[in-house]
């Protein structure tokens, strides 16, 4: 069984997120298992996935034995992170401060990363217990909006999640980030076409940017 230091550990040791919000179930499962061939260590499906629960499982048991840390997304609540963790998922991502929610995942030893955006609703996620701060949008905020809060607050374990790319992850590193939350570069690649391989080959290089950024 994978510990909870392990999972935080995966996210942390490779910097990378992948948030899988797509349309179908079938397309969700197809993207995280070619994500995970490109080097993806943890991921999330979102509960927007319609049989999001059942691709969770899957994975969960497909890949948790080899360390990959498979979560959910849009966990707004205690019920919803109940039946998450029942489905096999070891993380808990919300976009939103639910204690409830963080409270239920320390008592199943998931990892969470609740979502904030300001100052207080920062230091309020961290009081309540998460593992890691979600700064959502991230799109409205940028690397400097990091920088500034991590002046007071250096402590705050910040993650990333909306317009995160290849081109633009050595500003959020070099902000202070623990890691970023990654998604349509990654999960819509094979949209095109619909080759999963170009998934794989978007997984590898924003990995291979983070490296980098880290170096």
């Amino acid at each position: 069984m994978v510990t909870k230091f392990q999972s935080l550990d995966a996210i942390v040791r490779t910097g990378a997120l992948l948030i899988v919000r797509l349309d179908s179930a079938e397309e969700a499962l197809a993207v995280s298992e070619a994500a995970i061939e490109g080097g993806v260590r943890a991921l999330e499906i979102t509960l927007s996935v319609r049989g999001a629960l059942e691709v969770i499982s899957k994975l969960s048991e497909r890949y948790g034995k080899d360390g990959v840390v498979v979560g959910a997304g849009t966990v707004l609540d205690e019920q919803a992170a109940h039946a998450c963790v029942s489905a096999g998922a070891s993380l808990l991502v919300s976009p939103n401060l639910n204690p409830a929610m963080i409270a239920a995942a320390n008592r199943y030893q998931a990892v969470t990363v609740s979502g904030a955006f300001t100052p207080t609703e920062i230091v309020d996620t961290m009081q309540a217990g998460a593992d890691i701060v979600k700064l959502f949008p991230a799109e409205f905020m940028g690397p400097e909006y990091v920088r500034t809060v991590k002046a007071p607050l250096p402590q705050a374990p910040l993650m990333p999640a909306g317009g995160v790319s290849p081109d633009n992850v050595k500003a959020w590193f070099d902000a202070g980030v623990v890691a970023v939350g990654v998604g349509s570069s990654v999960t819509k690649a094979a949209r095109p076409d619909g080759d999963y391989r170009r998934v794989t080959e978007a997984a590898r290089t924003v990995l291979r940017s983070i490296e980098e950024a880290r170096a």
